[in-house]
């Protein structure tokens, strides 16, 4: 089989590139993630060292990227414990959808957009990226904490109602009826209910199957069935990170701390590449008309983004520290903004280019911010919680 130079050279280079700038990070004890992200936009079409031949598998390794890290941040956590934050925090959904999709509604209507545009602006900004901020909470090292599992609900039951959302602006955009939103909407919800009640009441029997004593068998059912259940969820507009996190809930036990041990090195190598697709999925010649406009709305929205991540951390049961972070934590935007765009097709050009530059704003801002806001002052003991219980 002949091997493209181009692509192994391409591959090469990104992959030292990305090593290089994640020991810069570590250096300075901050996340990576904004750093991949400039590289990307550097690495793009218009940006300073374009590399069309690794583009394609770049794109495809960002799907996997976002499954592997949900299913290694759904490992983190049980079923059960989990669903019961998930009853617990509705009133913070509700929360986070008006303040968040209000504004990007809003901005749409000023931006003069027709109905689908801004259905899809108010999309944009209602909805935190998940893949972002699962890679976040690990390297910051506060899965423990008490806040946690309200970022985790938040997040969650962000992608649910992505399942009833994208549907509905796909109609939208593609000037359908009203009644085959409904239809594709009340497809999806039910397809998302099916999904809960399989990964609650038979999860268990999912470990038993999967457990194996070699660690190749084990990475290679785990991957498998977690491919296989993220395109069943694309497939009926659900979320595949939704599929993958339910596919790390229904694990236990030692399944789930060997399954862990072993995927981990390949999420953080698939993580890096998604990062770096967000970068090249933007034109940074596009960015300069709408700066301001994003610049503003990202303003907005990240003070909005604090004020739902701390509702929710409040009803948890965090210290205000820990409602500082849980509010950071969900500023960035990413891979679901991306997809929103493109739902609405090339009839919105301008909207591309104003969510590009909002996207890239936050997805680099968001875990800066978070990187230093309620952090402990240097010395202070970290406090025992009853948070979430990392296996």
């Amino acid at each position: 089989m002949p091997i493209s130079v181009a692509l192994l050279l391409e591959l090469g280079i990104i992959l030292a590139v990305l090593s290089l700038l994640g020991a810069l990070a570590r250096r300075f004890a901050l996340s990576p993630i904004p750093l991949y992200l400039l590289a990307g936009l550097a690495l793009g079409e218009g940006g300073i060292a374009p590399v069309p031949a690794a583009s394609a598998f770049v794109e495809t390794g960002a799907g996997i990227g976002v499954v592997l890290l949900l299913l290694v941040l759904g490992l983190e956590f049980t079923v059960r414990e989990f669903t019961v934050s998930l009853r617990r925090h509705l009133p913070s959904a509700v929360v986070d959808l008006v303040l968040n999709a209000v504004p990007g509604a809003v901005a749409g209507w000023l931006f003069g957009l027709d109905a689908g545009g801004i259905l899809a602006l108010a999309g944009v900004t209602y909805i935190s990226s998940s893949g972002i901020i699962a890679r976040l909470l690990g390297d910051l090292r506060r899965l423990g904490n008490r806040e946690t599992p309200a970022v985790l609900s938040v997040l969650v039951l962000e992608d649910f109602a992505m399942a009833a959302y994208l549907p509905l602006l796909a109609v939208v955009a593609a000037g359908g009826t009203w009644r085959q939103a409904l239809l594709g909407v009340l497809l999806a919800l039910g397809a998302v209910l099916a999904a809960l009640t399989v990964s609650y009441w038979w999860g268990h029997h999912l470990g038993r199957l999967l457990s194996h004593p070699e660690a190749e068998q084990l990475l290679l059912r785990v991957l498998g069935v977690t491919l296989i259940v993220a395109a069943v969820a694309e497939v009926v507009h659900v979320s595949a990170a939704v599929g993958a996190f339910l596919v790390g809930l229904s694990l236990t036990g030692k399944t789930a701390d060997r399954a862990r041990e072993v995927l981990s090195p390949l999420r953080d190598l698939f993580a890096a590449v998604f990062f770096l697709a967000i970068g090249l999925s933007v034109r940074p010649g596009s960015l300069v008309p709408v700066l301001p406009g994003a610049l503003l709305l990202a303003l907005v929205t990240a003070v909005t983004k604090v004020a739902s991540g701390w509702y929710a951390a409040r009803r948890e049961g965090a210290g205000r520290r820990g409602r500082l972070r849980a509010g950071t934590a969900l500023i960035a935007r990413g891979e679901f903004s991306i997809v929103i765009v493109g739902l609405v097709g090339v009839r919105h050009d301008r909207l591309g280019a104003l969510v590009a530059a909002y996207v890239l704003l936050l997805a680099v801002a968001g875990p800066v911010i978070t990187r230093f806001a309620g952090a402990r002052p240097a010395g202070a003991a970290r406090p025992r919680h009853t948070g979430a219980k990392v296996r």
